[in-house]
């Protein structure tokens, strides 16, 4: 009787998973676009009264095109362009989605990446972010499943990273960068919330420095106004 209770549940398991890959690919999709955006960062915690708090960072009024350069049937990977001028377009940093993945990179510190090997068990109904660098070399990676509960609907992970662009050339008192990342869907776009813990990691020790809270908002907007981030990518994409 139990192994067949324990097969019902697996059974059970595996339709539910079935059941939400199309909704959860449908909720990734919906990150691409022509969006407005917004970012704010600032710290708001340290365990050490002596600490000096950073200035608060806000970056408003550019626009980016987020798009998909490559869709199979388990995996979205979208590109990030940033457009200051109608002649000025930055390659920004990239995003692949990969639903039940079963390798995931962890950051060590040092430049160190560990890859981990994961079970079915482990990544069923989940999608991993996976997050690069301009360069093309790896940011984060999590794992979570999208939630929808009380009208909104999220995905969230917590993972260990080096330190973020906007500090990693002044910035030396730290060097892990803990990040909660919360994507929630909104009515017009979406928004990127972060809970960040400043980490100082050695062999033996973890000390946190300061927590840092970052909102970055993209509101969708019409397409024309990314109309030279198309053209830009079809000079310049590889």
């Amino acid at each position: 009787m139990k192994r067949i209770i324990g097969l019902m549940t697996a059974v059970i398991l595996i339709v539910t998973a079935q059941a939400k890959f199309p909704i959860g690919k449908q909720n990734v999709e919906k990150l691409c676009g022509c969006f407005e955006v917004e970012f704010k960062y600032a710290e708001t915690f340290s365990p050490n009264p002596a600490y000096k708090f950073h200035e608060r960072e806000e970056i408003s009024g550019g626009t980016e095109l987020i798009f998909p350069v490559e869709v199979g049937d388990k995996k979205i990977v979208m590109q990030h362009l940033l457009v200051i001028t109608d002649s000025t377009i930055i390659k920004h940093w990239r995003e692949d989605w990969t639903y039940e993945n079963l390798v995931i990179w962890k950051y060590k510190g040092n430049k160190v990446w560990v890859k981990e090997q994961l079970t079915a068990e482990q990544v069923r109904g989940k999608w991993t972010q996976s997050v690069w660098e301009v360069s093309d070399a790896p940011r984060y990676q999590g794992a979570s499943e999208w939630i929808n509960t009380d009208g909104k609907t999220f995905w969230q992970n917590t993972a260990d990273a080096p330190l973020p662009r906007r500090e990693y050339t002044i910035r030396y008192d730290y060097n892990i960068l803990k990040r909660t990342n919360r994507i929630i869907l909104t009515n017009d776009g979406w928004v990127h919330e972060q809970d960040n813990q400043k980490i100082i990691r050695d062999k033996a020790t973890e000390k946190l420095l300061a927590e840092e809270k970052g909102i970055n908002s993209y509101k969708k907007v019409e397409d024309s106004k990314c109309s030279a981030a198309k053209v830009y990518w079809g000079k310049n994409k590889e």
